[in-house]
């Protein structure tokens, strides 16, 4: 874990604040949404130049594991965000759409982190992960328009040229650069770039704030209205990925690995496709950044009770 994976929820924090206060001039109020894709295209590639897809045979092994933490994020987690957000968030669809684009998309980085924290099967965990990405680019669409098609400004047309060129184009890139470089210049890429996806996410952050900061921060008291379902979200799945995880008579080690596959988000790539789909609902967006902010102390806290309940 580097040193600024380490700070994340306080650069986010940081860039939001850089962003408010850039926003205050004309200049960067009118110009700086021009530069929020580029930067999310080159946060995704750097991030996706890590995904070891070659890991896709090894989850196929574990049958038993893979089936059961790709049923929890992909069917149980949809229905169960969908209801929060019916319950919680009706009134507001744009919160409501960027809390269930926030949930439908498992962790594909620092999961793993806290799976290694929790003395959990970080093998096991990093094996899932390339499934998990796969599968969370194709069904992204599919949950928005089952779970939110009446919203009114969701427009499936805008949405899939966001997902070609924020999603698979930097994954195409990933892949060309991983299969045709070699090795040297390869690794040296990687390791270059370890520090890249959260520059780019914070410069991304801080342009979307400059660009419409002045209208979020007149509706800060909505800000509130996403805790309880983010609280709820994180605290029955974990009882549900403990109980399944008994069921299926797993180790401590899988158990506290399936709880932490199916409990971490993947706000950037959620943020990505909200940023350029939903240029005009800065809400969405605004979901997808406050997620993590309460997400990540979630999980250090759920590894120090999994360590725990090990201990016990």
């Amino acid at each position: 874990m580097t040193t600024l994976e380490k700070l994340y929820s306080f650069i986010i924090l940081g860039a939001v604040l850089f962003g408010l206060g850039l926003g205050q001039f004309d200049i960067f109020r009118t110009n700086t949404e021009y530069v929020i894709t580029p930067l999310l295209v080159g946060m995704l590639y750097f991030t996706f130049l890590h995904i070891p897809f070659e890991n896709i045979k090894k989850s196929l092994q574990n049958i038993k594991f893979t089936d059961t933490s790709l049923l929890i994020n992909f069917v149980w987690t949809p229905v169960f965000a969908w209801a929060l957000a019916s319950i919680f968030l009706s009134e507001y669809p744009a919160l409501s759409l960027g809390f269930i684009m926030l949930m439908v998309t498992p962790c594909t980085d620092w999961y793993l982190i806290f799976t290694g924290i929790a003395k959990g099967n970080t093998a096991l965990s990093a094996s899932i992960l390339p499934i998990n990405l796969l599968l969370q680019l194709l069904l992204l669409p599919v949950y928005l328009l089952v779970f939110s098609g009446t919203a009114g400004f969701v427009d499936f047309s805008m949405l899939a040229e966001s997902i070609l060129l924020v999603l698979l184009l930097p994954l195409l890139l990933a892949v060309m650069t991983n299969t045709f470089f070699k090795d040297p210049l390869k690794e040296k890429i990687r390791s270059t770039a370890v520090n890249a996806p959260v520059v780019f996410l914070s410069l991304a952050i801080a342009a979307m704030f400059a660009s419409n900061g002045h209208f979020l921060l007149e509706h800060l008291d909505l800000l509130w209205k996403l805790t309880l379902p983010i609280l709820l979200f994180f605290a029955i799945n974990f009882i549900i990925g403990q109980k399944v995880g008994s069921i299926m008579k797993f180790s401590y080690q899988d158990k506290a690995s399936l709880s932490l596959t199916t409990l971490a988000r993947n706000s950037p790539i959620a943020l990505a496709v909200a940023l350029t789909a939903f240029p005009d609902q800065p809400f969405i967006a605004l979901t997808l950044i406050v997620g993590p902010l309460l997400e990540l102390p979630l999980l250090a806290g759920i590894t120090q009770l999994l360590l725990f309940t090990r201990k016990n």
